[in-house]
């Protein structure tokens, strides 16, 4: 179901996850328009913050006109964020950090409605990794799932089979919480085609 006809709905992403995960709950948005915003982390803020933050400002950077919806997620080892590893040697640091321990996925959703407004929230769910063998982390690095990817790990492929526990929404893992969304996008008025 695409958005109505007087107000588009805008993915300000080129993640292809996010778009799949609409499109499971019926949602195919009327044009894909990623924004370029700096992402650095500012001093003393929180992984939480971050991930709003960013969602934020992507939703108001976008120049389109209709309903905006922007995303970040954030992989936080504590007080330690876990951006997109730069390099397979980054990506191998990372699982190594994660490996055998609990950390954070924080989603940081928004939403920019026609007259400007802009409301966000944040979903937070707690992953736990099993312990990892060296081959394990080997395997992973070298199938270059970790690419493009907060924490140098995706839990929809091959990573999946390394998480025992998960506390919170799966789809905010992936990269986009689905029940958030659309509560999101229907509070600040966007409706779907009938």
């Amino acid at each position: 179901m695409a958005s109505t006809g007087h107000a588009p709905l805008i993915l300000a992403s080129a993640s292809p996850r996010r778009r799949e995960l609409l499109a499971q709950i019926g949602i195919v948005p009327d044009l894909i328009a990623p924004t370029d915003i700096d992402e650095t982390r500012r001093k003393d803020e929180s992984p939480r913050a971050l991930a709003e933050r960013l969602a934020r400002e992507k939703a108001a950077a976008c120049p389109e006109a209709g309903y905006v919806l922007a995303a970040d997620t954030v992989v936080a080892l504590g007080t330690r964020n876990l951006e997109k590893a730069a390099d397979a040697m980054e990506a191998e640091a990372f699982l190594r950090l994660l490996s055998g321990r609990s950390h954070q996925c924080i989603t940081g959703i928004a939403v920019k409605a026609p007259d400007g407004r802009v409301n966000a929230r944040t979903v937070l769910a707690r992953v736990r990794m099993k312990r990892l063998t060296d081959g394990e982390i080997a395997a992973y690095v070298t199938s270059g799932e970790w690419q493009g990817k907060a924490g140098g790990y995706g839990i929809q492929g091959m990573a999946g089979g390394f998480i025992s526990h998960i506390n919170g929404s799966y789809t905010a893992i992936v990269g986009l919480p689905l029940y958030e969304t659309k509560a999101l996008l229907e509070g600040m008025g966007w409706r779907a085609k009938a």
